[in-house]
């Protein structure tokens, strides 16, 4: 599963989920928040999910270091 976040031009923010078999069919997720810190907790929520799931952290991007 991949998770992304985008800032959407109305000054809210987007959490985009896409999971699915590589070069297979995928499925396309995307969630609408007010504010960053809203979206923020969210991903990390959904994030903490999978890692319970026995899924693994492959690549982290963003300004700061992921929070355990």
């Amino acid at each position: 599963m991949q998770l992304m976040l985008q800032p959407d031009l109305l000054g809210g923010w987007t959490l985009v989920r896409e999971s699915g078999q590589i070069g297979g069919r995928s499925t396309l997720r995307k969630e609408q928040y007010l504010d960053q810190a809203a979206a923020l907790a969210a991903l990390e929520q959904a994030r903490d999910q999978q890692l319970k799931r026995g899924f693994q952290l492959m690549f982290a991007q963003g300004a700061d270091a992921p929070r355990s």
